[in-house]
């Protein structure tokens, strides 16, 4: 089931980058779920981090490439691009890992090179 899952992540990204839906994505979570990427690995849940991606952009926008399948888990390919909440530009490219149990994400890590994004998830 991490292919319905991962659709519905992808769908809930979309309202949070567009109109800053918070809990359609938190929900996707699991409550004791691990949360992080390369530059922020010490949230303490989907919410929080969510809420604290959306607040560094100004606008943004994930497209996908890949989806890969396996038992319990997804790779998502993404590239995402938008203006800073000063109004820089940018684009980074990355994949997330989406463990999934019961229809839940339970984990979650996102691999990009902060180098390309900047300070915006400090």
């Amino acid at each position: 089931m991490p292919e319905n899952t991962a659709r519905k992540f992808v769908e809930a990204l979309r309202k949070l980058e567009k109109d800053h839906d918070l809990e359609t994505i938190a929900g996707l979570f699991s409550e004791t779920c691990k949360i992080g990427n390369v530059v922020s690995s010490d949230v303490s849940g989907a919410r929080d981090f969510w809420e604290m991606y959306r607040r560094n952009f100004g606008e943004v926008e994930s497209t996908f490439k890949n989806k890969i399948f396996g038992e319990g888990h997804a790779a998502l390919e993404w590239t995402t691009k938008g203006k800073t909440s000063g109004g820089d530009e940018f684009e980074y490219e990355g994949v997330s890992i989406l463990e999934v149990e019961d229809g839940k994400i339970v984990r979650f890590f996102a691999y990009f090179d902060p180098a390309k994004l900047g300070r915006q998830m400090s």
